[in-house]
């Protein structure tokens, strides 16, 4: 194997929900063999998200491609065969049967990592579009489980003004969106 070839983008397929410890387990099996030096970098493309847990938001890191594994290599000789022999590694994206790994094209690659760049870089986002009439159901606070209509929207704020029934009676309620979710 010689170094100085070029290293392209490929995409190995990985046990979905294991992805990070799958590539802890590439990195020491590269290390291992005495070959980490093929490889300039693995990425596992995240997104951060926030959630609402008992009433307290909390800030996550969610796998953007659950189940696949970015992997900047010269991939020539045995490597993506130590590679497919790591635990959890199902193979790589794009290869045919006993075929070579594909690797992926520039403007893909440039494009995925445009979009880890924006995702490591852009702060915690709710993409949720709401709209007036839509029927929403409580998830958080005094008034979960309850179903109601959307009255107003302020997207400034974040909050919404829902009609909720309340012992028969219909009561304007001010919740924001993280607190409901569409029906």
């Amino acid at each position: 194997m010689t170094e100085t070839s070029s290293k392209k983008w490929y995409v190995v397929r990985a046990i979905s929900g294991s992805e990070n410890k799958v590539k802890d387990y590439i990195e020491k099996e590269l290390t291992h063999q005495g070959v980490d030096s093929y490889v300039d970098d693995i990425l596992v493309p995240k997104e951060k998200v926030m959630q609402v847990r008992n009433g307290k938001k909390i800030n996550k890191e969610k796998v953007f491609f659950p189940g696949y594994i970015m992997i900047n290599a010269n991939l020539e000789g045995e490597l993506p065969h130590i590679i497919k022999d790591v635990n959890g590694v199902i193979g790589f994206l794009g290869e045919t049967k006993g075929g070579e790994p594909v690797p992926l094209r520039k403007h893909e690659v440039n494009r995925l990592l445009g979009k880890v760049d924006e995702l490591a870089t852009q702060p915690e986002t709710v993409a949720i579009s709401f709209d007036i009439g839509e029927n929403v159901k409580v998830v958080d606070g005094p008034f979960n489980s309850f179903t109601g209509t959307i009255e107003e929207i302020n997207e400034d704020k974040r909050k919404l003004k829902v009609m909720v029934k309340i012992f028969g009676r219909k009561t304007p309620v001010q919740l924001n969106y993280m607190q409901v979710e569409k029906i």
